[in-house]
């Protein structure tokens, strides 16, 4: 475990399953479920093994079991896979991972099974980026089948919008090109590839997560366009606000400039100073006291 890697790596509300942990277990587990989402793309292997230690350690936590399916799953060890994420949806009770449950079946050869699990949940209780992956996912167990019409089907869903491009997009596109190419409908599946590029390249320069970005022809020009103009901004930021923009707000005047527009622009830093700790002097007393206060700075 590199010595850099510590608990607070790990998201705040995947800390917050651990607290029913002994302190220094919760630290470990941390730790290890830190490390596997740290690895699960480029060294998938090595992340399960990650998760298998933080599962010998909290076997009960949620998300330890979730890790661990999501692991298995990018190691094609679907039996674990499916295993272990139907254990994690009954302690958590949630169908946020139905889609790889969906894909694990397939990859067992159940694309029955996988067709059952997927219209087992209702679809509207779930978010969108999960609706999406399980449509894409029963779309795979159709084509399994070999109903190419059915599986065409599966992703006629309102997200699949050409000109809109979300987080989803790419993979919801590309998906319907596929389909369409094994329907030999090559030029609308040549359409739907290159929407799938546009929206990639877009999200990927964007990096907007879930906003909406719309798709055109010349997205990409006109991204580089403004990424332009975001540098000239920034090699301009040190110019003076422009007079006419109402929304600028001028900074209040510090306590060194108030004491020098009173005094005069002659007088000595050290003037500047001692009226600074004589109005922090004044601050700690009541309002009487902050009046003789200045009264006596008058004077002096």
């Amino acid at each position: 475990m590199p010595e850099d890697v510590t608990a607070r790596d790990l998201h705040p509300s995947a800390r917050n399953e651990l607290k029913t942990l002994s302190k220094e277990n919760a630290e470990h587990v941390a730790r290890h479920l830190a490390m596997a989402s740290r690895l699960i793309d480029e060294d998938p292997a090595l992340a399960h093994q990650h998760a298998l230690a933080a599962s010998r350690r909290a076997g009960r936590i949620a998300i330890v079991r979730e890790t661990l399916g999501i692991t298995a799953y990018a190691n094609e060890d679907f039996a674990l896979a499916l295993r272990e994420l139907r254990t994690y949806r009954r302690i958590s009770g949630k169908d946020d991972q139905i889609a790889l449950m969906v894909d694990s079946e397939r990859g067992i050869g159940r694309p029955d099974r996988a067709l059952e699990t997927g219209r087992a949940v209702d679809r509207s209780e779930l978010t969108t980026p999960v609706r999406v992956a399980l449509a894409i996912a029963m779309s795979g167990a159709r084509l399994d089948q070999g109903d190419l019409e059915l599986a065409l089907g599966e992703l006629e869903i309102p997200e699949l919008d050409p000109d809109r491009a979300f987080e989803w997009s790419p993979a919801l596109f590309s998906a319907r090109a596929a389909v369409l190419e094994d329907l030999g409908r090559t030029e609308e599946a040549a359409f739907w590839a290159h929407r799938a590029e546009v929206a990639a390249e877009a999200l990927g320069v964007d990096e907007a997560g879930d906003e909406e970005i719309f798709v055109e022809d010349g997205l990409i020009d006109d991204i580089e366009d403004l990424d332009e103009d975001s540098d000239a901004a920034d090699a301009d930021a040190g110019a003076e606000p422009d007079d006419e923009n109402e929304n600028v707000v001028e900074p209040e005047p510090s306590i060194e400039d108030e004491v020098r527009e009173l005094l005069g622009e002659d007088e000595t830093d050290a003037a500047v100073t001692e009226a600074d700790e004589s109005v922090t002097a004044d601050s700690d007393t009541d309002d009487s006291d902050t009046d003789e206060g200045r009264d006596s700075s008058k004077e002096a």
